[in-house]
């Protein structure tokens, strides 16, 4: 689908114009956010992206309207994989509840720019050298392999961590928080505050993350402005569905097996072209609903003795 420049900075300044308005305007003093305004909050977002994909219905017709609703579906449902590691450093470095929304809000505008070079990216290898899709379908595949072996119990090591090592060497850190502030003056010298280190990691996993996804997306369209506005409306949820799902996610015991079956469906959906194959976006959306669905539905039905009470 040709979009023209002018689609792309509409696009994106209705994005900016949203962003400014969460932080700016309804959630500008720092505060812990309920589970009924994380309610509201992922409502709205997912409405958004609905009423942009009619839009798009009527716009671009129904197939790209359906890779659309498909990848954004992947893309939503992998984030809550992101939620998991958001808890664990959250946790792992005691940042306060009232400071997680900011730091959230600061790591999606990352994630936005970050992702955005590497659809780009994405779809410009893909552009040139459509054989790459057969790369991302064996790394999906080996993704969702990974994911499976997984056992959801990771830590982080603050004091032994190499990547805190590193950054200390480059940026000096306060010993402790300043309120919601990344960076303070402190005997004449700017520090960054460790909510700023927080910052950094969870931007660095979003794009860990990102490395397995956006090649999922690719397998259901190479249509640049689909994958972009797909991941954009996908992220620009994660900050609500983090607050809604904090307190219960780790009661979703299989759901890791349910975004490992949407990965390595992916991956097959891909390899398979090698052999003139092709699995309908329809169907793909179907059998993506499905795994994600049966995964929550037993996390809920049948908990394991040790989530049961």
């Amino acid at each position: 689908m040709e979009v023209s420049p002018f689609f792309w900075v509409i696009f994106n300044v209705l994005i900016v114009i949203l962003l400014l308005l969460d932080l700016g305007v309804l959630n500008r003093n720092a505060k812990v956010m309920s589970f009924r305004q994380a309610a509201r909050n992922s409502v709205i977002w997912i409405s958004l992206a609905l009423l942009f994909n009619l839009g798009l219905y009527f716009w671009a017709g129904p197939t790209k309207a359906l890779e659309f609703l498909t990848g954004y579906l992947i893309e939503y449902s992998l984030s809550v994989d992101n939620i998991f590691v958001f808890v664990l450093i959250f946790s792992s470095f005691a940042v306060p509840r009232e400071y997680q929304y900011r730091v959230l809000f600061w790591g999606i505008i990352g994630a936005l720019l970050l992702r955005g070079g590497l659809i780009f990216a994405g779809a410009a290898l893909v552009h040139r050298f459509e054989w790459v899709l057969y790369i991302f379908g064996a790394f999906l595949l080996y993704a969702g392999f990974r994911l499976l072996r997984s056992h959801g119990d990771e830590t982080i090591d603050i004091e032994n961590n190499r990547m805190i090592k590193v950054i200390r060497r480059f940026i000096p850190l306060t010993d402790s928080y300043h309120q919601h502030l990344f960076f303070v003056m402190q005997q004449g010298k700017r520090m960054a505050t460790p909510l700023f280190l927080v910052l950094i990691f969870v931007d660095i996993i979003d794009v860990v993350f990102a490395v397995d996804s956006i090649p999922a997306i690719f397998a259901v369209t190479q249509d640049p402005f689909i994958v972009y506005t797909s991941n954009v409306f996908a992220i620009l949820g994660l900050r609500s569905l983090y607050f809604l799902l904090e307190g219960i996610v780790n009661k979703f015991v299989y759901l890791r097996y349910g975004l490992a079956a949407v990965l390595m469906f992916v991956g097959v959906k891909l390899l398979i072209k090698i052999f003139h194959i092709e699995i309908s976006n329809l169907l793909s959306l179907l059998v993506i609903v499905l795994a994600i669905g049966l995964s929550i539905f037993a996390s809920l039905r049948y908990p394991p003795k040790e989530h049961s009470h």
